[in-house]
This record gives structure tokens, sequence and C-alpha cells, in this order.
């Protein structure tokens, strides 16, 4: 992978972290970007490992690309290094990346090429998460998909 820079979007009062990595070639296009909600209820390491799941099977890590370093990573979600350690190692004893001595965790070749049909049942239960919640807090389903449409069009890649 080409070297990378990075920027960092706080928002106080949304309690949102987003992380974008770029490469040093196209600063406008990010190439991953790292979003953690820290009162969410899901712990920080979880939504690490989510969120490195989702861009290597969606393609958007390629296999044998690093990924950011644990110290960079905390930084720059300021959150605590253990925090993305624990996230790191989980994923490693997944068999999704490995520790390359000296350079850090690059992503492992899948050994079995994810087709969309299971890229979507690896969505499907977060989808269902958020239309229970949608349902507690008694949405429409036209209220739901306008918050869908709004996130969609936030993350247009």
């Amino acid at each position: 992978m080409s070297h990378r820079s990075c920027s960092i979007f706080f928002k106080p009062g949304l309690d949102t972290i987003r992380v974008y990595y770029y490469t040093d070639t196209h600063m406008h296009e990010p190439i991953l970007q790292f979003v953690v909600h820290p009162s969410s209820g899901l712990p920080i390491y979880r939504q690490i490992m989510d969120q490195v799941g989702a861009l290597v099977a969606g393609g958007r890590i390629a296999p044998g690309e690093l990924l950011p370093s644990v110290r960079q990573m905390a930084a720059e979600l300021q959150v605590n290094m253990m925090t993305v350690s624990k996230a790191y190692a989980r994923l490693e004893a997944d068999g999704l990346i490995e520790r390359v001595r000296g350079k850090g965790m690059r992503v492992r070749p899948p050994s079995a090429q994810g087709t969309a049909a299971q890229r979507r049942r690896e969505l499907r239960p977060l989808v269902e998460q958020a239309v229970v919640r949608a349902r507690q807090l008694q949405l429409s389903d036209e209220q739901i998909v306008d918050v869908v449409q709004s996130v969609l069009k936030e993350h247009q890649p």
C-alpha cells in the first residue's frame, strides 16, 4: 500500500469521531474511513473490528495491505491503545489479519471470496438492530428510509 495521510473529524455534540485515510496521490478521495461512537453501547474495539471486517469484505482493504498501526489508530480515534490492540488481536485470532514482524498488521488473503449475498447476510443483523431501535422510537417506514438515505448520502464513495 502506498503512503497514507490522515484527517480526523470530531463533532463534539454528536459524540462521533471519524478518521479518513488518503493515499498521497488522491487526497480528495479517502481510501479508508473509521468512525467510532463512544456512547453507542457497542464496545469501541468491536466497532473497530466490525469496520475492518466490512472494509475487507467490501474490497476497500485488499489482501496484503497494512492496517494503520495500533499507536496511530488509537491517537487518531482518541482511544486507548489497548482498545485498538484488542480489536487487532481478535481480528488476528479470527484469521482476517496477520502480524508482520516490524511492519504491523496485514490483511490476510481470503480463504474463500465473499459473495455479495454473504456480505448482505453480514449486514442484516446490524440493519435489524437499527430497525428495532427505530420501531422503539415509533418512527414510520418513511422516516426510517429517510434516515437511511441521509446516512447513505453522507457516506458516498
